[in-house]
């Protein structure tokens, strides 16, 4: 079976630096969701408890349910639920969400300010404080999110500035339907980085904790890998020139070489478009297709490193690391180092 190991060292290493921009490490809030990009949602909850995060951000009420004993607070991006929570609150991504939520129940308003993805319109927020008042919900928090902030364009700058407008609207706000004093939110990982001085009260952590983001304004090596790969042999065999190896027989032995199969394959995680043109970290060629559950290698290692920077492999699968890493498939063992 293949494996991965989960790197604590570097991962401890990620969250000092994000820790000292920020400033206060009450203000990171882990993003796990997804399985924690791919890394296991308990084995990241469980460092990060140790280390001493206190916040997390999951995409749904399941994943919220799985991690709420590690952390103080916990913010579901995409979903909704009937039961209340001290710890867990939940996002509001359309006016019409509202009426949704239980009375009581602690919510986070999302505003659009570019993405145009999800959260309401600007010129909504009234009536949006109108509705949570009527509906007796917990308003805790106004956030938004950057939709180029690793980009190094002027639209970062652009959303910030639709934000501040935002913020002082909602301000206003807060006096006249009698909230409590509001929590605003922006940063990504990118974002973060891009601050001179980050002054908001909370950042929302995601590839640059598992120690894969990608700025061209910072040195990029200084964030460290979490997460590497492994897989096992199954079988090797030795093929002389003119064998084709794989589903179509698509790679052609040129010359007699040894070639091992491996236990790892598209069913696992391990993306198709990178067949025929990969190469491991220790310099082993994967040849022909890569199958459900099975992978060739040249060689004769009793188990390979598949990877160890996921920004390596997905420049092999020409797409970026959040998909290589959340391909991987969470009953794959992880061990933490």
């Amino acid at each position: 079976m293949p494996y991965i190991t989960l790197n604590k060292n570097n991962f401890f290493n990620n969250l000092d630096i994000i820790a000292k921009k920020t400033k206060d490490i009450d203000k990171i809030a882990l993003v796990l969701k997804d399985n924690a990009y791919g890394h296991g949602i308990i084995e990241i909850a469980q460092m990060a408890q140790e280390y001493g995060i206190k916040r997390a951000v999951v995409q749904n009420s399941q994943e919220a349910k799985e991690i709420a004993e590690y952390f103080e607070y916990v913010l579901v991006l995409a979903d909704y639920s009937y039961e209340k929570s001290p710890k867990i609150r939940y996002t509001i991504n359309d006016i019409n969400m509202i009426s949704c939520f239980a009375k009581g129940t602690k919510v986070e308003l999302k505003v659009d300010t570019g993405m145009h993805r999800n959260g309401i319109a600007v010129d909504e927020l009234y009536t949006a404080f109108a509705r949570i008042k009527e509906h007796e919900l917990e308003l805790e928090a106004i956030f938004t999110h950057h939709r180029s902030a690793d980009e190094l364009t002027s639209e970062w700058y652009w959303q910030n500035n639709i934000f501040k407008k935002v913020k002082r609207h909602a301000k206003e706000l807060i006096e006249e339907f009698g909230f409590d004093k509001l929590r605003f939110h922006s940063a990504n990982s990118s974002a973060l980085f891009r601050a001179e001085n980050f002054d908001e009260d909370m950042v929302r952590i995601g590839i640059a904790a598992y120690g894969c983001m990608e700025l061209p304004t910072i040195k990029n090596d200084i964030f460290k890998p979490v997460l590497s790969l492994y897989a096992k042999k199954i079988s090797s065999r030795y093929l002389k020139h003119g064998d084709r190896v794989g589903y179509g027989g698509t790679y052609k032995i040129d010359k007699i070489s040894k070639v091992s199969n491996y236990d790892f394959g598209y069913g696992s995680g391990f993306l198709r478009s990178s067949s025929s043109h990969y190469t491991t970290p220790n310099g082993s060629e994967l040849i022909g297709r890569i199958s459900m559950d099975n992978s060739s290698f040249l060689g004769d290692d009793e188990e390979l490193l598949i990877f160890e920077d996921a920004r390596v492999a997905a420049s092999f699968a020409q797409t970026i690391s959040y998909e290589v890493l959340t391909s991987l498939k969470a009953e794959i063992k992880r061990d933490i180092l």
